[in-house]
C-alpha cells in the first residue's frame, strides 16, 4: 500500500472529519474562559489538542476492538479486520497522536499539561469500558453514543459486551438517550444564566433543541436505517450551531460591556 493510500485509510479509520463534533464545544469553552477570542497561538493549540486527542482515542478504539470488529458484520470491513492496516501501525499512530496531544497541552498552560494524562486515560480506556460496565456511553458522548450503539445490540449480547442497548433493550436506550439530551438542554440553560449570555444564546439553544427533536423523529427503536444521518450529520450541525450562537453571545457581551 502506498503512503497516500495508507494515509487516506488511516484518516478514514479515525473519521477525522468528525472532529467537528467536539471541536465547536471546546472553542465555545475557550471563548467563555477568555471573555472573548483567545490569542491565535492558544486557539491553534486548542485545535491541535482536540484533533490529536480524538485521533488517539479513535485509533486506540480500532486497535483494542479489532477482534470484536472482525466478528461483527457491521464493522468487519474496518481497516484492521479487513487487513488494510496492521495493529502495529495503528498502535504507533495512537502513540504519536497521544504524544502530540501532550505537546499541544504543554503549550497552553501548566495545568493542562498536568491534566493531559488524565484526559488520555479517559479517551483511551473508553475502548475497554463496554467489557465491564453498561454505562460506558457516559465516558464518551452520552445520548449520542447510546443511540449509535443500538445498531450493535444483538452483537454485543452475543459477544458478552455490556452496552446499554444490549442490557436494557433498544427501546430503553432510546428513552434514556432522550433523557440525557433533556439534561443537556437544561444544563445549557444554566450555562446561559451563569454567563448572562442573553437572547442570542437563547435563540441558539432553541435551534439546538429543535435539531435534537428532529434527530429523534427520524430514527426509532423499530427503524435505525437513518442512524448515520442522525448521528453524524445532525450532531455535527448541533455542535456548530451551539458554537456560533453561544460564542457570538459571549463576544457580544464583551463588546457591549
Amino acid at each position: 500500500m502506498t503512503l497516500w493510500h495508507q494515509t487516506r485509510t488511516t484518516l478514514e479509520m479515525i473519521k477525522w472529519e468528525h472532529s467537528i463534533f467536539a471541536l465547536p464545544f471546546a472553542l465555545t469553552a475557550a471563548v467563555l474562559a477568555s471573555s472573548g477570542w483567545p490569542t491565535l497561538p492558544k486557539l491553534l493549540w486548542i485545535v491541535v489538542c482536540m484533533v490529536t486527542a480524538r485521533s488517539a482515542g479513535m485509533a486506540f478504539n480500532r486497535w483494542a476492538d479489532s477482534d470484536l470488529d472482525a466478528a461483527n458484520p457491521r464493522t468487519a470491513m474496518r481497516a484492521i479486520p479487513a487487513g488494510l492496516l496492521s495493529r502495529t501501525f495503528v498502535g504507533w499512530f495512537t502513540l504519536v497522536s497521544a504524544a502530540l496531544f501532550i505537546l499541544a497541552a504543554s503549550q497552553l498552560n501548566r495545568l493542562t499539561l498536568l491534566l493531559s494524562p488524565v484526559v488520555l486515560a479517559v479517551v483511551l480506556l473508553y475502548s475497554y469500558a463496554k467489557r465491564f460496565t453498561r454505562w460506558s456511553h457516559l465516558v464518551w458522548v452520552g445520548g449520542f453514543d447510546m443511540l449509535y450503539a443500538c445498531q450493535d445490540a444483538d452483537h454485543d449480547r452475543r459477544a458478552g459486551l455490556k452496552s446499554l442497548p444490549a442490557a436494557i433493550g433498544i427501546a430503553g436506550a432510546f428513552k434514556l438517550a432522550r433523557s440525557l439530551h433533556l439534561i443537556m438542554l437544561t444544563l445549557s440553560l444554566w450555562l446561559i444564566h451563569l454567563f448572562a449570555l442573553g437572547p442570542i444564546a437563547w435563540i441558539g439553544l432553541a435551534i439546538v433543541a429543535a435539531l435534537l427533536f428532529y434527530e429523534h423523529s427520524i430514527i426509532s427503536p423499530r427503524d435505525l436505517t437513518r442512524m448515520n444521518a442522525a448521528f453524524f450529520t445532525l450532531n455535527g450541525i448541533v455542535s456548530i450551531v451551539f458554537f456560533l450562537f453561544f460564542a457570538s453571545a459571549a463576544l457580544w457581551k464583551t463588546v457591549s460591556s
